[in-house]
């Protein structure tokens, strides 16, 4: 998946000329928690919600809204932030996000800003890839680490007529050669599926549901 399918086009932008109250101002009214900042059309940084924070006294502090308010978004903000290309890959950027520790990421494309997205796009994408967001059951296999595999696992869904809505592999942790399959397949009811998987000599880890006498 690609970030030009899940970025957002619409994008509130700032000035670096602005002023604290009035970032405070745009993203109540907008709520959002970070906005990138341009000049001259070119990304010069971004402004997070953290920024904020950091600028300003303490909510609990009783004195006068003063100096800290009328502070230049230039003042606080984070500047020549990371940035990506429309083109970038989902799984690449969620580890920039991972490896820089960032909460948002302007998208930019021939220099200028075509999209924003943050970390709470990332996680609903991955929801979304991993069709949670869909009623349906989770299946967990310890399978060996061997080509052919999958199609064997996939033959015994498709003999019961249940479609798969996602599928992810990892290494198994415990045992060297294997792998983990994590199904969410669209069932309510997968115990008949779970005794074929099992009668096959898959090793199913979740969920742990007794074995169906014949």
């Amino acid at each position: 998946m690609l970030l030009e399918e899940i970025m957002k086009t619409e994008v509130h932008v700032l000035n670096s000329r602005q002023t604290v109250q009035e970032v405070l101002d745009l993203f109540e009214k907008q709520k959002i928690r970070h906005a990138p900042v341009l000049e001259e059309g070119k990304v010069v940084g971004v402004v997070t919600d953290r920024d904020l924070k950091e600028a300003l006294p303490s909510r609990f502090t009783e004195s006068p809204k003063g100096a800290p308010y009328l502070k230049t978004v230039d003042e606080i903000m984070t500047p020549n932030p990371v940035t990506a290309h429309p083109m970038d890959s989902v799984e690449e950027i969620a580890m920039v996000f991972y490896e820089q520790q960032i909460g948002c990421l302007p998208i930019v494309s021939g220099g200028k800003l075509v999209g924003f997205i943050t970390e709470t796009d990332l996680l609903y994408t991955f929801i979304e890839l991993t069709g949670t967001h869909q009623p349906g059951s989770q299946i967990e296999l310890r399978v060996k680490d061997r080509s052919g595999v999958l199609m064997q696992v996939s033959q015994i869904f498709a003999q019961h007529n249940i479609n798969v809505l996602s599928v992810l592999v990892y290494p198994d942790r415990e045992k060297e050669d294997f792998k983990i399959l994590v199904f969410r397949v669209q069932t309510m009811n997968p115990l008949a599926l779970i005794n074929d998987l099992r009668k096959e000599g898959f090793d199913v880890l979740w969920p742990k549901m007794p074995q169906i006498n014949e």
